[in-house]
């Protein structure tokens, strides 16, 4: 690990906390991947992943664990550790996303990463690297103690959880049963497939509550074109905002009933019209507008099957108004709901650790999307368990609670000795 050590220069004495209260080695580690600007490319200010992966290849290098990359994009890889438990047909998968969203807006310096309060400040120390320090602690507890688990661990480092999921995706597609394509590897892979797995874990924020569903996500964009003309002879024109106005208001009608049919966890779907763009100045009657689409899905629910359900109803305003041409475009970012079986072994475990530890052991949802769900789509029982708050993921002033951080660290360190 580096010898950098966390910023405490502002924090008054009485207010610094002690080795033995915080696990210092944790909150370093927390630190030293805050201070790496690993923000999504696609993002004002963003770089390639590279650095933080340099930074997590080489902590589990030097604990001798078995490591690796996937190259997913240039200087973006995916970084994979194992280490080997008693029964090698078993494993468990530990993950954290490698990236952060942008530092815009922030009010606090993104990459000093200081303690106050017994809080850590930082871009990217609650979403999500505060659960990556944990994950990564736990493994390395676990290497320094001499103990083997009883399951195969792969902890996880993966890019573009912000954007486009396109790190996990990857590392998803191309580990699938039955396929290992050692092109995209950097080192020699493992030989067996390292993604049928019988449990997995996602470091989000959840306040350390074990969350076994969240929704899942279609965006899209409707688009109507009318004709430009004067606005002084605007019956020489066809307004496209007018026509939009229409489907707005169809929109907002349908919408009322997706209230009829909740989650048990997740409570109803959700849209929501987030963008409207349209018209050229004033003195022109608009010939397009568009609106941009964030609908939220419930388990049950297909992209293919909801995205068909507003077809017909934009089908059915265009049928109402006569000379409306309105157009669906295809969805610019789809996720799957995730939802894992209550009974499953791996939630039983972490029910049960989460008791033993006096932590709340309730089982939750959550109404954001993740990486989870694209492990659960290929038969892994999936939770999502993390130090911090939602509330605080993409703050102007981002921070996480040091001794959740700690927290973290224990619940997967037992979770992974116990699991078998």
């Amino acid at each position: 690990m580096s010898e950098r050590t966390v910023n405490e220069s502002a924090v008054p004495e009485n207010q610094v906390q002690s080795a033995e209260n915080l696990n210092h080695a944790v909150i370093e580690l927390l630190a030293d991947l805050v201070r790496i600007n690993s923000v999504n490319p696609n993002y004002e200010g963003g770089v390639p992943e590279a650095e933080l992966a340099d930074f997590v290849e080489q902590y589990f290098t030097a604990l001798g664990v078995e490591t690796w990359r996937q190259q997913v994009y240039p200087d973006r890889p995916n970084v994979i550790a194992r280490i080997p438990g008693r029964n090698p047909e078993r494993r468990i998968v530990l993950e954290a996303h490698l990236d952060t969203v942008s530092t815009v807006g922030m009010t606090i310096d993104p990459w000093n990463p200081e303690i106050r309060d017994g809080k850590m400040y930082g871009r990217g120390s609650c979403d999500t690297k505060g659960g990556m320090a944990a994950m990564m602690h736990a493994v390395a507890s676990l290497v320094a103690d001499g103990i083997t688990p009883e399951c195969d661990v792969l902890f996880t480092a993966t890019i573009d959880e912000e954007y486009s999921y396109r790190g996990v995706v990857a590392l998803c597609d191309s580990l699938s049963p039955g396929t290992v394509d050692p092109h995209i590897l950097s080192h020699e892979v493992p030989p067996r497939n390292p993604w049928h797995a019988e449990a997995a874990i996602i470091a989000e924020p959840t306040g350390l509550m074990a969350v076994i569903a969240s929704k899942g996500l279609v965006r899209w964009k409707i688009e109507t074109r009318g004709k430009a003309a004067h606005s002084a002879k605007p019956h020489l024109g066809v307004n496209a905002i007018e026509h939009m106005a229409h489907v707005i208001t169809a929109l907002q009608q349908d919408t009322r009933r997706l209230s009829e049919h909740t989650h048990p966890l997740l409570g109803p779907a959700t849209c929501n019209i987030g963008v409207i763009r349209g018209g050229v100045q004033i003195n022109f009657v608009p010939d397009r507008c568009e609106i941009e689409i964030d609908r939220r899905l419930l388990p049950g629910e297909t992209r293919e099957n909801v995205l068909a359900h507003y077809q017909q109803l934009v089908d059915s305003v265009a049928a109402e108004h006569p000379g409306m041409d309105v157009v669906m475009h295809p969805p610019m970012l789809s996720d799957r709901p995730l939802e894992t079986d209550a009974e499953s072994a791996a939630v039983q475990t972490m029910s049960n650790v989460l008791q033993r530890l006096g932590l709340d052991a309730t089982l939750t949802g959550v109404p954001f999307c993740s990486d989870a769900s694209k492990f659960g789509a290929i038969g892994i029982p999936s939770m999502i368990l993390g130090p911090g708050s939602i509330d605080q993921a993409h703050a102007a002033v981002e921070y996480i609670e040091c001794s959740e951080v700690v927290q973290a660290a224990e619940i997967y360190r037992q979770f992974l000795i116990e699991f078998v």
